[in-house]
């Protein structure tokens, strides 16, 4: 009896051994969970806010316009903003508006008003306007555009920096459901 009992535990371990390492594999290569420490994405995100953040895109095809991306920040925390401008593109901020090779971006899905997109006088930059967008980089803004700290004063941002794309919000919960 004993030996069956001990038999029986064994097989529970080795059940729960393959379940934790599946979670952590699942964890590390195809979804993970984030939370927005900061202001910068406000309206679209808060402080405190949790998402489901998927790194399955990425593995088979580039960041698109218009995208909340996770990356890791200059501090190597994971920053998350949206995907403003790709690869070989020139940006320009004028009047506090975003140009895209010299084309005004269309944000209305993302912001609430237009010329929000001035540089904050306070915040140092490494960025001089037009700026042309490194192949292989992104340019990525906070929907906050006066609070961001983004690539306007850190430069583009690396593909292979990219690690995910905000999928799905869990919390709060009466602001549960996807992302776009």
């Amino acid at each position: 009896m004993n030996n069956q009992r001990l038999k029986k535990i064994l097989i529970e371990l080795k059940e729960m051994t393959v379940m934790i390492f599946c979670i952590v594999l699942f964890m590390t290569f195809i979804m993970s969970h984030n939370k927005i420490p900061s202001g910068s994405m406000i309206p679209t995100l808060n402080i405190e806010d949790r998402l489901i953040i998927s790194m399955l895109p990425y593995y088979y095809r580039a960041p698109q316009r218009g995208e909340m991306v996770v990356f890791n920040g200059p501090d190597e925390e994971k920053w998350i903003k949206r995907v403003i401008g790709l690869p070989g593109e020139t940006v320009e901020i004028k009047d506090g508006n975003v140009y895209i090779n010299d084309e005004i971006l269309d944000e209305s899905t993302y912001l609430s008003e237009k010329g929000i997109s001035g540089l904050n006088p306070i915040l140092d930059t490494v960025v001089t306007y037009p700026y042309t967008i490194p192949e292989d980089c992104y340019f990525l803004l906070g929907d906050n555009r006066l609070e961001s700290y983004d690539c306007r004063y850190i430069g583009a941002i690396s593909q292979k920096e990219i690690t995910g794309k905000a999928i799905y919000r869990v919390y709060p919960f009466n602001q549960i459901g996807k992302l776009t």
